[in-house]
């Protein structure tokens, strides 16, 4: 999706009072969107609420860019309502409380980083202060280069910059560290982390899981068009992913597969790594049918194994 495409759409005046903490500021209600033959949402039921994170997840073609399509004004619902603050996303009072760090396209490669910043903050009624949005972003020293000449990392500090320079309340971030270091990642971890102490909220895509089991306080997980799990991290896991066992045994992919409780079994070198709901039932029978069975661990599963249960 191409960053200018939203922030272009900015360019309105008002005030706005800001949402109570815990309060609904987004809603999908019973959402489907065709495209031709393709239906990419199925009767989506979605809530994002003021001051949390929430993390979006789903493999590739899940339907997670056309849900914040819809949440962004950019695409409009084939049936049922999405609703911002209260309104249409399409309404320009509803926008000028929206920022968006969308993948890189539609962002002028000739434009300094300063003046990127300049422009865009030109379409809000109350822009931060440049020096406050380069500290935030992390340009410091580099605001008077063009933007195709810098990094993968630095555009994608300057696409945050420009996300967060209208002050919004609800933010929109699409795989927003793609490109940094974990140093660099981290750091931007501490970013969205402040931002939501000053009371913003901030829906996150991303194909880091550790980023989504970090940040957020409510995890979304989105396949083939259907919410199919909503709920924290931790709940996330615990209901899905149960134990993961490592062990060195004789027997086969085939007849693990088999037993009580497992929901996938691969080899993990010379051992077999399984993926358990009933890790005590699991082992019971592991271990009366290789009596030989040496080298287990049993440690909880984490939100890369959850999301592949949820997903497969």
């Amino acid at each position: 999706m191409a960053t200018a495409e939203i922030i272009f759409s900015h360019a309105v005046q008002g005030t706005h009072q800001r949402a109570s903490r815990g309060a609904a500021i987004a809603r999908v209600a019973q959402v489907s969107k065709s495209y031709g033959q393709v239906q990419a949402l199925r009767e989506v039921d979605f809530t994002i609420n003021a001051g949390e994170v929430v993390a979006l997840l789903g493999p590739n073609g899940a339907g997670k860019s056309t849900l914040v399509r819809l949440l962004l004004g950019l695409a409009s619902p084939t049936s049922g309502k999405v609703a911002i603050f209260g309104g249409d996303p399409k309404d320009p009072g509803t926008r000028e409380r929206v920022g968006a760090m969308l993948q890189v396209g539609g962002v002028p490669s000739t434009m300094k980083v300063r003046e990127h910043i300049d422009l865009f903050s030109s379409y809000y009624p109350k822009p931060l202060p440049m020096a406050e949005v380069v500290e935030m972003a992390g340009l410091q020293g580099i605001e008077g280069r063009q933007f195709g000449e810098l990094s993968g990392g630095q555009k994608q500090r300057v696409l945050f910059a420009l996300a967060i320079c209208g002050d919004p309340d609800l933010l929109f971030l699409d795989e927003p560290t793609v490109g940094l270091d974990v140093e660099a990642r981290r750091g931007f971890w501490e970013q969205i982390r402040g931002l939501v102490a000053r009371g913003k909220t901030v829906l996150l895509t991303t194909h880091y899981l550790e980023e989504a089991d970090a940040l957020a306080d409510r995890v979304v997980v989105i396949n083939k068009g259907s919410i199919v799990a909503e709920g924290t991290p931790e709940s996330i896991k615990a209901s899905t992913a149960g134990k993961k066992i490592r062990c060195i045994t004789q027997l086969t992919l085939g007849m693990i597969e088999r037993m009580s409780g497992v929901a996938s079994v691969r080899y993990d070198r010379e051992a077999v790594e399984i993926q358990s709901s009933s890790a005590e039932a699991t082992l019971r029978e592991l271990l009366a049918a290789d009596a030989g069975l040496f080298g287990i661990e049993v440690t909880n599963a984490g939100i890369e194994e959850a999301f592949l249960a949820l997903t497969k």
